[in-house]
């Protein structure tokens, strides 16, 4: 092909492998989460590999399943992204910098102030993954008895979006003199307070740090339900896509790209990277034997309690081998209770076989094959308008991480649908994504 479509891949950690059992598989690094040398290995790695992107998941509580089941959760201890990334920041050149943050459990101004800072750290890599807390465990860590609903949860993020947005346009970006001889150091009439008034938020602002040097960090969002898919619509840049087969991709696609244009602006400012849980072995059979392996390191309790967790309901006392009965609807997250439910009527799983699927890479797209055919299939999703690229999660680290660097990416490099170089410094220069203009100061 002349001028092929580029895969764009980001690294989706959670904090580090989205499986359970990852920690427990041989040759794993069982302390990855929480042990800084390793996060600079796997950083690096990226880099080597042309990632676009680390991104980093977060979560305000520990997960809220039974103890049985929590026992065995590495994610219980982890960094916070925003501190962690700076440090790494410092450590790398060129890949994307995406750390999440929640519009139910912040405040604008901290999160304005901290994605800025970080884009400066990083010379314009930052990016803000929005997300709107599922759990209702973390309510009880900020001071509220009851979570917040989901709609109304939504209904405050797109206000916490254009607060965040509003801060960062506090400034024009020629508003500092740094006249020495007559000791000005800034223009008032470049500066702008915001002085928002809302529904569910109370701003003045200014900011106090420039805007950032991309204009805003990247908007990065993963909205799959209705309310999602409309915010994600009208704000998001990139959306981290949940879709496990390519019928469902598509169809996710075209409806978001269209909303784009409904809103009024341009599909190519939204790049759409599906999860994709990836197992790398020399051939197919080896492939699936290792991810055999990692899966029979998933207790049953750790499945059971992620399955209850994702469908917002307990089904611990359900038969195992009974199928799944009608779930009803909660104020956990939509899209993914959808998702599960979908796969489970769509391919007759049981209780049991669902809660081994989930437990291991949470619903998620698997590719489990050979360097080829994996490339074969991130090719075919790109190829056929049911993705951008992937947000690749790797089945245990560092060995995973190292197959994929190694043995994929020269792979879709030789094929000439993904970057052998860098092209330029900041996230948006990656994904090419247009600057934002300042609302009060740009024409």
């Amino acid at each position: 092909m002349d001028n092929p479509e580029q895969l764009h891949l980001g690294a989706f950690m959670r904090p580090v492998s989205i499986h359970t059992a990852a920690w427990r598989y041989p040759g794993a690094f069982p302390d990855a989460n929480f042990n800084f040398e390793h996060y600079k290995y796997f950083i690096q790695t990226l880099e080597r590999g042309r990632f676009d992107a680390f991104f980093m998941a977060d979560h305000l509580a520990v997960l809220n399943m039974p103890m049985d089941a929590l026992k065995r959760s590495a994610t219980v201890s982890s960094f916070d992204p925003l501190t962690l990334l700076p440090a790494l920041a410092t450590l790398t050149t060129h890949i994307g910098l995406v750390a999440t943050a929640s519009t139910t459990y912040n405040e604008p101004f901290h999160i304005a102030r901290k994605f800025a800072s970080l884009d400066y750290i990083s010379g314009g890599r930052a990016g803000w993954n929005v997300v709107t807390s599922s759990n209702p465990d973390e309510a009880l860590n900020f001071g509220s008895a009851k979570h917040m609903e989901h709609d109304i949860r939504y209904q405050r993020a797109k206000e916490f979006y254009a607060v965040v947005t509003g801060l960062w346009d506090s400034w024009a970006d020629d508003a500092w003199l740094r006249d020495v001889d007559d000791g000005v150091y800034f223009d008032p009439g470049k500066l702008h307070i915001l002085d928002h008034e809302g529904q569910y938020l109370s701003v003045r602002g200014p900011l106090n740090i420039a805007r950032p040097i991309q204009g805003w960090p990247v908007i990065v969002q993963a909205g799959s339900s209705e309310s999602g898919r409309q915010l994600a619509a009208e704000t998001a840049e990139v959306v981290f896509g949940s879709a496990n087969n390519l019928t469902d991709a598509k169809a996710y696609y075209a409806d978001i790209k269209a909303r784009m244009e409904i809103s009024g602006r341009s599909p190519e400012h939204l790049k759409i990277l599906p999860g994709a849980f990836v197992v790398i072995g020399d051939t197919v059979v080896e492939a699936r034997k290792k991810k055999e392996r990692l899966d029979s390191l998933v207790h049953p309790d750790s499945g059971i309690a992620t399955l209850s967790v994702l469908l917002g309901t307990d089904v611990s006392g359900l038969g195992l081998d009974d199928p799944l009965p009608d779930i009803p609807e909660s104020n956990a997250t939509q899209g993914g209770r959808q998702r599960v439910v979908d796969m489970a009527r769509r391919e007759n799983l049981t209780i049991r076989e669902l809660a081994q699927y989930v437990g291991g890479s949470f619903g998620s797209l698997e590719m489990v094959g050979t360097p080829s055919t994996i490339a074969d299939e991130m090719e075919e999703w790109l190829h056929t308008k049911a993705c951008d690229g992937f947000n690749v999660m790797f089945p245990y680290l560092p060995g995973g991480l190292d197959d994929f660097v190694d043995q994929v990416v020269p792979e879709l490099q030789r094929r000439g649908i993904f970057r052998r170089e860098y092209e330029g410094g900041t996230l948006r220069d990656h994904l090419g994504l247009p600057r934002p203009t300042n609302r009060f100061f740009d024409p």
